[in-house]
């Protein structure tokens, strides 16, 4: 048995047996105090070769602070070097929680990256996995979605209106500038692209066509749902992903709310409310883009290029365009509330998750534009 004192912090070791090592601590173990080094312990179990256990005794251990982490978090590291097996059954239980967090294997998925490469069967097995897990949630929140707001339809949802109108105004009105700027630019450059070809046959009025009908009939929808996809889908992902880090979303369970009632339908509604407006907006905007190519490059008169355009545009390429802009609301809202979600308890995974969002609202939109269009030309619309 060998003892250690120093400023009121104390340690001391017993051996009950050949292969056990009893560590006593006691004292203040404070960093004012300058406690013990693992050397000691290091220097114990060198002349204790048997050793294959550690126990800790901290029935005199009066008060501790990061001191005590620190050394035991080295005991820790040299009997994994060494191969001793520790009981912890004798640590406080505010110094087992500390020690745990703050565990290799608490450790975040996604911070650290392994050493070791994956085989590539291993790689594909994952991919799998990973892709059959997330197809299984995506589907339950779109269930839980869909239950939400046929509870909506019934009167019985439950969520706050001023939330609501607050995100359409975030969604709607706050989305002006962006939606302007690059809608008209949008048709601008449809506008010159067009008029570099069209002029080669003298046809240059029918620049009018080419913008009108690609901006009514999905262009301005796409580009419009892009921007709200970066812009909206990023917001909600961020929101609720914070709200899972402070715990907010296990609250609003606890206390019997539904977060897909009171956080996810506000923004689904909003969304898909504002959508068409925005689309019709993006519509103008780039018919305005377009114009001003028209008449300012290509000598059109105003009256002119506005004839060409209604005579060009027709009702069934408006229909279409909103009923996209509509599933894009949808889908952006669905993508950015799901990756919220299934946002990790820190701060990367909020930003992982609002990256996933607007990656999942970008490919969504690109898919179901082609779903659409396929459609659209088998029915003949």
């Amino acid at each position: 048995m060998s003892t250690k004192s120093q400023n009121k912090a104390e340690m001391r070791f017993s051996h009950p047996s050949q292969d056990t090592l009893v560590v006593h601590i006691g004292g203040n173990w404070l960093l004012e105090t300058s406690p013990p080094s693992t050397e000691l312990l290091e220097s114990e179990i060198k002349s204790f070769k048997t050793t294959r256990t550690i126990n800790f005794d901290t029935k005199n251990l009066t008060n501790w602070d990061s001191s005590l982490l620190i050394f035991l978090s080295k005991v820790f590291n040299l009997c994994a070097q060494r191969n001793i097996h520790i009981q912890t059954e004798g640590i406080p239980q505010g110094v087992r929680k500390l020690l745990d967090l703050a565990s290799p294997k608490r450790q975040r998925k996604g911070i650290t990256r392994k050493g070791e490469k994956k085989s590539f069967l291993v790689g594909v097995a994952d991919t799998t996995d990973d892709f059959i897990r997330t197809s299984m949630e995506m589907l339950a929140f779109i269930g839980e979605a869909a239950l939400a707001f046929g509870k909506l339809l019934c009167g019985r949802a439950n969520f706050r209106r001023i939330d609501l109108i607050t995100v359409i105004q975030e969604s709607g009105a706050q989305a002006i500038p962006i939606v302007s700027l690059i809608s008209a630019l949008v048709g601008l450059i449809f506008a010159f692209v067009g008029a570099l070809q069209l002029k080669l046959f003298g046809a240059q009025i029918y620049v009018a066509d080419i913008v009108g009908i690609a901006m009514v009939r999905v262009m301005g929808a796409i580009m419009t749902g892009i921007i709200m996809a970066g812009r909206t889908g990023a917001s909600f992902a961020a929101q609720i992903g914070t709200m899972q880090v402070n715990e907010e979303v296990d609250a609003l369970k606890t206390l019997g709310i539904s977060p897909m009632e009171f956080l996810v339908l506000p923004r689904m509604l909003a969304l898909a409310l504002m959508m068409p407006l925005l689309c019709l907006y993006a519509d103008l905007m780039g018919i305005i883009g377009g114009m001003i190519v028209g008449v300012f490059m290509l000598d059109l008169n105003f009256m002119e290029y506005y004839n060409q355009t209604k005579s060009a545009v027709a009702l069934t390429h408006l229909w279409v365009g909103l009923f996209h802009s509509a599933v894009f609301g949808l889908l952006i809202a669905l993508s950015g509330c799901l990756k919220g979600m299934q946002c990790g308890r820190s701060a990367s995974a909020v930003g992982t998750a609002t990256t996933s969002a607007v990656v999942t609202s970008i490919v969504s939109i690109i898919v179901s534009t082609a779903i659409i269009t396929i459609v659209c030309e088998i029915i003949g619309i």
